[in-house]
């Protein structure tokens, strides 16, 4: 006989036969097996993810390795090791070895200043920067010689034929200076003939500090671009010193300046250039009665010329066997001034000549060259600079007023 299965009382619904029930396990499939905890994603210092490198470590390291600002890339180093030892943080090799870099650079930056060799650096880049702004046609670089066929400085073709020789040896020409033209567009021959004349005459004076340099034969001239190299960039303009007899007659550098002399030698050139700057202010007219008023105020300014001259020789230290002759030639210039301030002040023509001549007195005179013979300078002034051009020194021996310089 059948029998009926039971009612369905709401309890689970029978699952079929061979099927497992729905829902998880009660317990681990195999009793006192290990149970599977809940898995964290790693965190920041897990076996699975390493510390991060410090920043700042990275950052002194460069700086280390660069040389650059070494102040900083040791405080960033410091600051790197601190963060480390707080953090955890990797790093602490770079930071250290950006530390001792830096200090590495710190010690060549005292120690170039210390030197000059930071001055000489920062000298020889802004003289490459010079260099490249003015360059020019002309192949002859600043204190260099040249010889050209012929020794004949006409054309622009002859700055293809130069051959740079030692000044030492004949020569042609001396290279003492360049500019660049800075015009938008080419200013025709005649101007840039006209700023090349007026430009390299100043620059002249830079290179030779000495007023009793003997010239010779030379003359400035200059090498400028024409409208066909002014097309192709070239926009530099050459000052040089050239025999003006074609003969080839130079021999020896003009160049006095800081490159070739001593601080003695450099201290009594600026005080005589202060001297001559005045009294290159001379009006053009020779006779005094054609602009006395101007003539007067020349006078005035060779006297604080004067002035000038002597305060600069007294406020440098003189070596022991200069300095007798440099006494002797301020207590000259003293007396000189007197004849330049009466000249100054004269009523008519006739009083201005009468001091004038023996105001001039301070021009190559004897003085001055007992003053240069110690420090190693000429002692022969030019023949164009003496009075009456015969090439010696008109002198009052006496020592009064009006006593040659």
């Amino acid at each position: 006989m059948d029998i009926p299965p039971p009612p369905d009382l709401g309890g689970r619904p029978q699952q079929p036969y061979g099927q497992a029930p729905y829902g998880p396990p009660a317990g681990p499939p195999y009793p006192g097996g290990p149970q599977v905890p809940y898995q964290r994603w790693p965190g920041a210092y897990s076996p699975y993810s390493r510390p991060p490198v410090n920043g700042f470590a990275i950052a002194s390291l460069v700086l280390g390795i660069l040389c650059f600002v070494p102040a900083v890339g040791l405080i960033l180093g410091l600051v790197a090791l601190a963060q480390i030892a707080k953090k955890g943080e990797r790093g602490k090799g770079l930071a250290i070895a950006g530390s001792i870099l830096s200090v590495v650079g710190i010690v060549l930056l005292v120690l170039a200043v210390a030197t000059g060799g930071a001055r000489d650096f920062m000298d020889g880049f802004r003289e490459a920067a010079r260099d490249a702004r003015n360059s020019s046609g002309f192949p002859v670089d600043k204190g260099e010689c040249f010889n050209v066929p012929g020794g004949k400085l006409e054309g622009a073709e002859y700055a293809y034929q130069v051959d740079t020789v030692p000044c030492a040896s004949r020569h042609d020409g001396e290279v003492f200076a360049s500019f660049r033209v800075n015009h938008d567009s080419y200013p025709g021959d005649s101007e840039l003939i006209h700023l090349a004349e007026k430009k390299c005459v100043d620059l002249q004076a830079a290179y030779v500090l000495d007023t009793w340099v003997d010239w010779g034969d030379a003359q400035i001239n200059y090498f400028v671009p024409d409208r066909d190299t002014w097309r192709q960039g070239d926009r530099g303009v050459t000052c040089l010193f050239g025999d003006a007899e074609e003969k080839r007659t130079l021999k020896g550098s003009f160049r006095r300046d800081g490159t070739n002399l001593d601080a003695d030698q450099l201290a009594y050139l600026k005080a005589d250039k202060a001297l001559y700057d005045a009294y290159g202010t001379e009006p053009d007219t020779e006779n005094f009665e054609d602009d006395l008023p101007g003539h007067k105020e020349w006078a005035g300014r060779v006297d604080k010329g004067l002035a000038e001259q002597a305060r600069l020789l007294r406020a440098h230290d003189w070596p022991a066997k200069a300095d007798a002759g440099v006494t002797a030639l301020i207590d000259a210039i003293e007396q000189n001034r007197e004849q330049w301030q009466k000249a100054s002040t004269a009523k008519d023509a006739d009083a201005f000549s009468e001091y004038y001549v023996p105001a001039q007195r301070h021009i190559s005179g004897k003085r001055e060259a007992a003053a240069r013979k110690p420090l190693d300078l000429a002692t022969t002034s030019p023949r164009d600079a003496t009075p009456g051009g015969d090439g010696e020194s008109h002198e009052d021996d006496g020592g009064g007023a009006g006593a040659a310089v």
